[in-house]
Parts: structure tokens; C-alpha cells; sequence
């Protein structure tokens, strides 16, 4: 199995955990969480950020001590937007789950003092349609570039099944702004209904990394660097949610040259 597809731990309690040390980056993190009712799951942020995000379920959300009450309204990341909190560096916070919860905490650098918490609820959050044909997806940018934040880019895509995401191929490996921004990014993926799969190739114009993974309700992939298409296959809908950070909070990206033509 390749070493960028990672499999849950279980279907309950903490199911992924992803630092920069394990997957052998820098910026990006990312953890799972399959919570029962009144289960908690409590942490201290120290030098970075992150953004929890209900994929689906409720519960109760208070950072630093000061409550933001239920939090929460999708029971499926298939049902419409999600509700999430931005969290800064340096803070402490708990979830209470009031139903049963799929939670993602996303994480990357952050500095202390620079942004307060805040949740980021579905109106909040920008919901858009890219592609044509079998390319189209939808979008919602949960903590995009132009949200207050030190280093993480949160952005979640469903793709109707027989229909192609993050394609044409695309990658940000290069720190060469205004052309492209250096972004490591984790696909958590899930699948409706769950019994199916997916795909996803990650690769080189050189082909020194070209990994193709068929991902299944659950799992997470690692793009460290190259092209990273998916494809949902017929019958089956695709969600995925992606973090993304690196040395700048830019998500410029680089289109594979032999298939630009696509766009046209």
C-alpha cells in the first residue's frame, strides 16, 4: 500500500493523526475524530492554529473557557455546509459531543495574538460550483486565503460520482510566487454510499513520486508535492475535506501543461 494512503484506526475515538513529523513535511496537520454522545475531546494549541471542523453531528464548543454553545446541523459531510472554529495558537479548547460526531481538528503554524476565535458558521462559508460536464464540483471554502488566519487554508469539495476533482491536474510545490505557492496538503475522504470507492494519483512531471490509490469511505492521502487528481466512480459521490499551509498563505497553483486544454 503506498505510503501516502492512510487508513482509520478503528471507527471510533481519535481514527487519524497526522503531524508534519509523521508524514515528513512541515506545516500540515491533521487529526480525525469519531465521537459517541457525550464523549470529549480537549486539547491545548501551543505554536499553531487550527480549524475544527463538524463534519457531520453536534456538540458543544469553548475555547480559553468561554462557551460558543452548540455548534453543529449536518448529520452526513453530504448534507450541506459545515460548522467550524477557527482556533489560534497558544489556546485551549473542548468539544462536548451532544450527538454522535465525525470531527476534523486541521492544524498548521500559527502565532499567538494575531486572530481571536471565532466559528465559522454555514453562511459563512462560501459555497461555488467549478468545472463543466463530468469535471464539475462543489465547493466550500471553509477558511480560504482571504479568511483572517496565520498559515491554514480549509477547503471542503463533494464530487458527484463518474465526475473528476482537482483536475485537470494541478499542483503548488513551487515557492515562486506570483506563479505558484509551496502548499502541503491531506485529503480526508469519504464516500456515499460508504460501501464505495474512489481514486487518486499523486505525481511528478518526472514521475519520481506517481502513487495512484483507490481510497475508500475514510482514508487519508498525503500530497506532499505533485499533481494530485481524483475521480469518483458511478454510483458513488465523493467528499473530501483538504488542509492545505506552507511558507506562505497563498494557494497559487500550476496546471499540468499536456492537459490544459481541457479549460479551453
Amino acid at each position: 500500500m503506498s505510503k501516502l494512503l492512510l487508513k482509520p484506526r478503528g471507527n471510533s475515538g481519535q481514527v487519524h493523526h497526522v503531524t508534519p513529523e509523521s508524514a515528513g513535511w512541515t506545516y500540515v496537520g491533521f487529526d480525525l475524530h469519531v465521537m459517541d454522545v457525550g464523549e470529549v475531546v480537549s486539547g491545548t494549541t501551543g505554536n499553531r492554529e487550527i480549524c475544527v471542523v463538524f463534519v457531520s453531528g453536534k456538540g458543544k464548543a469553548s475555547v480559553d473557557g468561554k462557551s460558543f454553545g452548540e455548534l453543529g446541523e449536518r448529520m452526513s459531510p453530504f448534507e450541506g455546509k459545515p460548522w467550524s472554529i477557527y482556533i489560534p495558537a497558544e489556546s485551549q479548547w473542548k468539544v462536548t459531543a451532544t450527538t454522535d460526531v465525525t470531527l476534523a481538528v486541521c492544524s498548521a503554524p500559527g502565532v499567538a495574538g494575531n486572530w481571536p476565535a471565532r466559528v465559522i458558521s454555514p453562511a459563512d462559508a462560501e459555497g461555488l460550483t467549478r468545472g463543466k460536464g463530468s469535471n464539475v464540483r462543489h465547493v466550500v471554502n471553509i477558511l480560504p486565503e482571504t479568511a483572517d488566519a496565520d498559515s491554514l487554508l480549509v477547503v471542503e469539495v463533494i464530487t458527484p460520482g463518474g465526475h473528476t476533482s482537482s483536475y485537470p491536474p494541478h499542483k503548488h510545490d513551487q515557492d515562486n510566487l506570483p506563479h505558484e505557492s509551496l502548499l502541503e496538503e491531506t485529503y480526508y475522504h469519504r464516500v456515499n454510499p460508504p460501501q464505495g470507492f474512489g481514486f487518486q494519483r499523486v505525481y511528478t512531471d518526472d514521475r519520481s513520486l506517481d502513487e495512484a490509490m483507490a481510497v475508500e469511505d475514510g482514508d487519508v492521502t498525503l500530497v506532499p508535492r505533485g499533481y494530485h487528481p481524483v475521480a469518483a466512480t458511478h454510483g458513488y459521490d465523493l467528499y473530501y475535506l483538504n488542509v492545505m499551509a506552507g511558507p506562505k498563505r497563498v494557494w497559487k497553483f500550476h496546471n499540468a501543461p499536456e492537459h490544459e486544454w481541457l479549460l479551453k
